[in-house]
């Protein structure tokens, strides 16, 4: 049996794409359903991107249900500066045979919870958080019914939009205020853990040498996604940021985190989605809450790349 019953909710983007088939070539997994939100780019085609993902992993059985096609307060910003105009540039896919479920995504993820057990579902949300909060205010039992809520987004230091924030949260700030504050076990796999996971040349020559389709594929995705990254961090490759928040939750022995708390700033001009990360307990004045969140900063690299490989390589 599966050790987890999943949904992954994303906005494919070639990082999301590769954590969805680390999802689906895991055996640990039960994928509920793949939901799609705007994000790196508009809601028409992440949800596009999902369907050609999941044909790609050879898993018609996966349903892709589309969800927030803007943000709950804000105007969309994409970043088709990183990730093509299509969302996954680097090669061309045939376009999916399989429609979208018609079900919005945010209530498919109550049903979904709702219908299985307290402490059954785990919500791994690589994207804007805007469906899950949707959900969380549609139900209001939800956060508890849940095994946790695993996110890649925020930092607790250096932002990848402005010095504060990063993309994730920074396009739904008030989303994230709503997730961060619902009570549910919450994970958040942020860019100074992501930023660890660098696609080296030597990482992607792996991949493309897996001599599949699916290889050759995920190869051309990363030269294409790499190619802004490495210029702009100075870096090797691109950090693999998606991946990162399915494989804490297959592997959770190859990252090393903290239970504090986190705030999301809403209100600033540099730093609205900034997500506030209370390392430190001060010991001379009130902390800014109870600690609400587990928040990664380690993760063994070269493991977690050598155990991605292999599960691409099944698929």
């Amino acid at each position: 049996m599966s050790e987890h019953s999943v949904i992954i909710d994303c906005d494919p983007g070639q990082d999301d794409a590769i954590a969805v088939l680390l999802a689906l070539a895991s055996p640990e997994f039960e994928v509920l359903g793949i939901t799609t939100v705007a994000g790196n780019v508009p809601l028409s085609l992440t949800s596009l991107n999902a369907r050609k993902v999941r044909e790609l992993a050879g898993r018609p059985d996966v349903p892709v249900f589309a969800g927030a096609d803007r943000p709950l307060k804000r105007a969309l910003m994409t970043a088709e500066e990183v990730h093509g105009k299509t969302g996954l540039d680097g090669i061309v896919l045939p376009d999916p045979r399989l429609a979208l479920d018609p079900r919005h995504a945010a209530d498919f993820i109550v049903e979904a919870v709702m219908a299985r057990p307290a402490g059954a579902v785990t919500l791994v949300p690589v994207a804007p958080l805007t469906n899950i909060a949707l959900a969380l205010k549609k139900e209001p039992t939800l956060a508890k019914r849940l095994r946790g809520i695993v996110l890649m987004g925020g930092a607790i230091g250096l932002g990848n939009v402005t010095p504060a924030t990063e993309f994730n949260i920074h396009v739904d700030p008030e989303a994230a205020d709503i997730v961060f504050k619902s009570g549910a076990a919450l994970t958040m796999l942020g860019l100074d853990v992501t930023h660890q996971a660098i696609s080296t040349p030597a990482r992607v020559a792996a991949i493309r040498n897996l001599g599949t389709p699916l290889g050759r594929t995920v190869a051309a995705w990363l030269d294409f996604y790499n190619r802004h990254d490495s210029e702009r961090y100075g870096t090797e490759g691109g950090p693999l940021h998606d991946p990162c928040a399915v494989a804490y939750v297959l592997w959770p022995e190859l990252f090393q985190g903290k239970f504090c708390h986190v705030a999301v700033e809403t209100e600033g001009k540099f730093t609205a989605g900034h997500t506030l990360v209370e390392w430190w307990a001060p010991k001379r004045r009130p902390p800014l809450g109870s600690p609400n969140c587990t928040v990664i900063a380690k993760i063994d690299h070269e493991t977690f790349f050598r155990r991605l490989i292999e599960r691409l390589g099944r698929l």
